[in-house]
């Protein structure tokens, strides 16, 4: 299982980016997804998952400006009105199989087997 992540870069406060993240390798098999964030000097955190069911989760700080989404081989995040404090490299990750899980489970890093490599997202104010 590959992973590739994509459309980071630099944007203003109060713009808009789309994230990409490539799935290949377990296109017919069910999987979930997450998005992750790291700031630079700060631990990953969790920002949003797309379950193997298609049930989404965010975390609460996140909602409402932050949209997972996917298709059949690419998960998306959609990130609106953007922040300087949203500077952060992102990645996504992924879970083969139909683990029975919530917010809680989804939103650890240990809970996911594959991960990519990672996508900068800058802000300026």
């Amino acid at each position: 299982v590959q992973l590739q992540a994509s459309g980071g870069g630099l944007v203003q406060a109060g713009g808009s980016l789309r994230l990409s993240c490539a799935v290949a390798g377990c296109t017919f098999n069910p999987y979930s997804t997450g998005w992750f964030r790291q700031a630079p000097g700060k631990e990953r955190e969790f920002v949003a998952a797309c379950t193997w069911s298609d049930r989404k989760y965010y975390e609460d700080s996140m909602k409402g400006r932050f949209t997972i989404s996917r298709d059949r081989s690419t998960v998306y995040l959609q990130v609106n009105s953007l922040k300087p404090e949203d500077t952060a490299v992102y990645y996504c990750a992924a879970v083969q199989g139909r683990p029975v899980g919530d917010l809680a489970y989804y939103s650890r890093t240990n809970n996911y087997d594959y991960w990519g490599q990672g996508t900068l997202v800058t802000v300026s104010s």
